[in-house]
């Protein structure tokens, strides 16, 4: 089983492109828990993340969310809505504050008329998404909850994992309930696959973080 996301879009901007795009926008704030996109709603910018994390999610009829992906710095959020002229297809909300550079949405789609390599970079990054949407998809009808869970914490650890005596500490704020809405199961199922998980030797967990013991190990849990 394959992991993680591809690249965030400003890193695979040439400087002088990234430079010019940003110089577009102006920079706006949000605290931990604030809404930047709202589905259903027609964004008038795009949302260039510059520090700080964020979730991607919708909500069943029933009120349930469903994450569907998290961005960290450099993502571009609310792109599609922007290419395509319809409403977001996703709300997506700060995980902890956020610093970001807000670009209208004429603006962006100028820069992306005279910049042929910016373009190309956002076609392979939409692209990369759905593909991994897919590989995903696959996940839930294959493999158990703990194989689920084991991917979901292999992303986070080579995404925004850092070096800690024991290991690779994960400081993301993601709740039991928001891990359990983006690996498509019960809280507490994911409980019970993150006892697992501990049991085994392959992580240990505290308040809204968690330190992965064994990288290779959770990895082999999570192809199976």
């Amino acid at each position: 089983m394959e992991h993680g996301e591809p690249e965030e879009f400003l890193a695979t901007l040439d400087p002088a492109d990234r430079d010019e795009l940003v110089a577009r926008g102006r920079p706006r704030r949000w605290p931990a828990g604030a809404s930047l996109l709202l589905e259903g709603e027609r964004a008038p910018s795009v949302i260039l993340v510059v520090s700080g994390r964020v979730k991607a999610f919708s909500l069943t009829e029933h009120g349930e969310e469903i994450v569907l992906a998290l961005r960290g710095p450099g993502a571009i959020l609310g792109e599609l809505s922007a290419v395509s002229g319809q409403e977001a297809s996703a709300s997506v909300a700060a995980l902890e504050p956020v610093a970001a550079i807000v670009v209208p949405v004429p603006a962006f789609l100028e820069f992306l008329r005279t910049h042929g390599r910016a373009a190309t970079a956002l076609l392979r990054l939409v692209t990369s998404r759905l593909r991994d949407a897919d590989r995903k998809r696959v996940e839930y009808g294959a493999f158990d909850i703990a194989a689920r869970v084991a991917a979901r914490l292999v992303e986070l650890a080579e995404r925004f994992g850092e070096p800690a005596q024991e290991g690779v500490r994960i400081d993301v704020a993601l709740s039991q309930d928001e891990l359990a809405g983006w690996v498509g199961a019960s809280r507490e199922a994911v409980a019970k696959a993150l006892r697992v998980l501990r049991d085994r030797g392959y992580v240990t967990t505290g308040r809204r973080t968690m330190t992965v013991l064994d990288l290779d190990g959770l990895r082999a849990r999570a192809s199976r």
